[in-house]
């Protein structure tokens, strides 16, 4: 369902055909056709199999996939066959790489794996993220015989994984979509802002009562940001004068704080108060909160995590009445700087809104 979900988002089939063709498998051929299930256009792929192996060593397939010759390709199935081999490994107390597996050691399984690789490497995939995963009740039978859903195997490939119940009864994840997600280090957090460029849909053969039995899978474009953890420091402070606080913003400025400021704030007993913030890096932090607990000599400084998108920015200079003034652009808007404006300003006696607006609205130069 994955496999098809990406070539339904555009993946070519012949880089799929070609990177599983490089393991030496035999007897196959992969199709994919349209299907509609539940009103819902989705692509399906079939494995033909002409060969009736259908349980190998683990590490037969583990060989096999290191010989694609596109390296990235195969690291990562590679690397989801060894995750694969490990778990079944420890569940039935062999080696890994000459533990057989039943279901998982036949076509379906290295088609799959090396087709999700391959299809994932032809459309330049660099990060995957995953909604929380569904999981299903009831039983699923095997080679060993009956087993509760998730299989054993899923549930551990699945350590670490964000999962969710389902109403839905039988196998909703299987072991081979569980070992690819953590072979890609799939990062169940919410996906960053991105410009959606494709979305595929990957049909089971499964018939769900109420919904489509689809993989959805969703590609985009980051925006070109910088996404990150920072911290920020604060504290009360109501025995502060407004000239200490102006000059301790200032020193946090230049000592390497990414901004700061103050609010004013109401505290115990109705005093009037102020809070100093600034917003660090997890690096400086140690440091700056030093500084506000010296220049202070407040009792305690709260720390908290918090995620910051800084949208891609340039400069550019135009001259304002023959003075250079710098000015910033963002995605959406631009300004000038106001240093600079305020130069211009006391230079020439012009007011600063002047400058300011004479400078935004140049054009820019050559």
């Amino acid at each position: 369902m994955l496999l098809a979900a990406l070539v339904d988002a555009g993946a070519p089939l012949e880089a799929i055909r070609a990177a599983v063709t490089d393991t030496g498998l035999t007897g196959w051929d992969l199709a994919v056709s349209r299907v509609v299930t539940h009103g819902l256009a989705s692509s399906r792929a079939v494995v033909s199999v002409t060969d009736d192996a259908t349980s190998r060593r683990a590490g037969e397939l583990i060989a096999m996939a290191g010989r694609i010759r596109d390296r990235a390709v195969a690291d990562t199935a590679a690397a989801a066959l060894r995750a694969i081999a490990e778990v079944e490994g420890h569940l039935h107390g062999e080696d890994p790489d000459e533990v057989h597996l039943h279901e998982l050691g036949g076509h379906d399984t290295l088609v799959d794996i090396v087709g999700v690789a391959a299809a994932l490497r032809a459309l330049d995939v660099r990060t995957v993220h995953c909604e929380p995963l569904p999981l299903g009740s009831g039983t699923v039978r095997t080679a060993h015989g009956v087993l509760p859903c998730p299989a054993p195997a899923t549930a551990a490939l699945l350590r670490g994984a964000l999962v969710t119940g389902t109403p839905l009864v039988g196998e909703t994840v299987t072991p081979t979509a569980a070992a690819l997600l953590r072979a890609l280090s799939a990062d169940y957090s919410p996906p960053p802002p991105m410009r959606l460029s494709a979305t595929g849909y990957g049909a089971g053969t499964r018939t769900l009562p109420d919904r489509p039995n689809v993989a959805v899978v969703r590609l985009g474009e980051l925006e070109t940001a910088d996404v990150r953890d920072l911290v920020v420091l604060e504290t009360n402070l109501d025995d502060v004068t407004g000239e200490l606080l102006g000059y301790v913003v200032g020193h946090l400025l230049d000592s390497g704080a990414l901004d700061s400021w103050v609010t004013p704030a109401v505290m115990k007993k109705g005093r009037p108060a102020h809070v100093l913030h600034a917003l660090a890096a997890p690096e400086t932090a140690d440091e700056l909160e030093r500084l506000i607990l010296a220049e202070t000599g407040t009792l305690g400084v709260r720390r908290t995590t918090v995620r910051r998108t800084a949208a891609d920015r340039s400069t550019d200079i135009v001259q304002v009445h023959g003075m250079p003034v710098r000015r910033k652009h963002g995605p959406h808007h631009g300004k000038p700087e106001y240093d600079d404006a305020v130069a211009v300003a006391r230079q020439t006696g012009l007011p600063l809104r002047v400058v300011l607006a004479v400078a935004a609205e140049k054009p820019e130069e050559s």
